[in-house]
């Protein structure tokens, strides 16, 4: 299996479009989906981001300079993802075409690279492996 970070985006059409929809409807049908990747056991996270809580840590600068964030334009922006832990690529995209996204939003799909991937004999990647297998991540 692969992890595949599915990354949720909005455009000023897409704000327009949910905001006359209710919350509780958005949350049914956000929920509904959440249940078939549960179902499908692929589901390893999913949240929401907080536009308004939020700082942007720059480092072209020493020391690194903080800003109340987000920042750019909301085209730029993502509010939320997926994690989710299917064979390949193809099964990630197909997941995402199921979504439900109102029109104008997007879904950036990247793959989520794996600790098997980095030098074994690095001594930071040792340590994080003994943590991973300790917290049962791996």
């Amino acid at each position: 299996m692969t992890k595949f970070m599915l990354v949720m985006r909005a455009s000023e059409e897409t704000f327009a479009a949910m905001s006359g929809v209710p919350m509780e409807e958005m949350l049914e049908t956000v929920g509904r989906f959440n249940d078939e990747l549960i179902k499908a056991g692929v589901l390893l996270a999913a949240e929401g981001l907080d536009p308004e809580v939020s700082v942007v840590v720059d480092y072209s600068s020493t020391p690194a300079l903080v800003t109340d964030g987000p920042y750019g334009e909301v085209r730029e922006l993502f509010g939320g993802f997926y994690l989710i832990d299917v064979p390949a690529l193809e099964d990630a995209v197909e997941w995402a075409r199921r979504m439900p996204a109102f029109p104008g939003a997007k879904t950036e799909i990247r793959r989520v690279a794996s600790i098997d991937e980095f030098p074994q004999d690095n001594e930071y990647v040792a340590r994080e492996r003994a943590w991973r297998e300790q917290n049962g991540q791996l």
